[in-house]
């Protein structure tokens, strides 16, 4: 009987780090709104609307990561709960095979 050893290669999530800024955000160019593209440069009401719609995107993207985070780290306790039944069968197997031949050495003496 060969055993079959597997192993799950789970590749890190990355995370998004968060954006700070100072002033409003879309309010234009030097005004802590940043150069976002022409309508965030401009200002306004469309730069307001530009921005926050970027930041629902990064907040969205944000959550979409954590809960694939929170998932590969469930697959992986569940993964290492059967390795851990698997090697725990392993051993008492082992242990049984001991005591038959502890039990065989005895007889012989």
């Amino acid at each position: 009987m060969a055993l079959t050893l597997t192993r799950k290669i789970i590749q890190p999530v990355r995370l998004i780090s968060v954006r700070a800024m100072s002033g409003d955000l879309g309010s234009g160019a030097g005004k802590g709104g940043g150069s976002g593209g022409s309508i965030r440069d401009a200002g306004g009401a469309f730069g307001k609307i530009e921005a926050g719609r970027e930041e629902e995107y990064f907040h969205k993207l944000g959550d979409k990561q954590l809960k694939e985070f929170q998932k590969n780290m469930n697959e992986q306790k569940k993964f290492h709960e059967e390795e851990i039944k698997r090697l725990e069968a392993s051993l008492a197997r082992h242990k049984e095979q001991v005591k038959k031949l502890d039990k065989l050495d005895g007889d012989s003496d």
